[in-house]
């Protein structure tokens, strides 16, 4: 099975929604602290790279047509 820059992003989106998650449930207890901020960093630049990588997806796309 081929990896795509499509599947690629969709992980990482997945990963972001499962890290903003983890964050919430662990804000109940405190939120500023290590762990939270630290799965908040972590979700930001999954949503990120997936941004990317969709950016690139269609660049991509939009050239080879040409």
């Amino acid at each position: 099975m081929r990896t795509t820059s499509l599947r690629t992003s969709m992980f990482y989106f997945i990963m972001g929604t499962l890290f903003t998650y983890l964050a919430i449930e662990s804000a109940r207890e405190e939120m500023w602290s290590f762990p939270t901020v630290l799965l908040m960093i972590i979700a930001t630049l999954d949503f990120g790279a997936a941004l990317r990588i969709l950016a690139l997806n269609f660049t991509n796309k939009k050239t080879s047509r040409r």
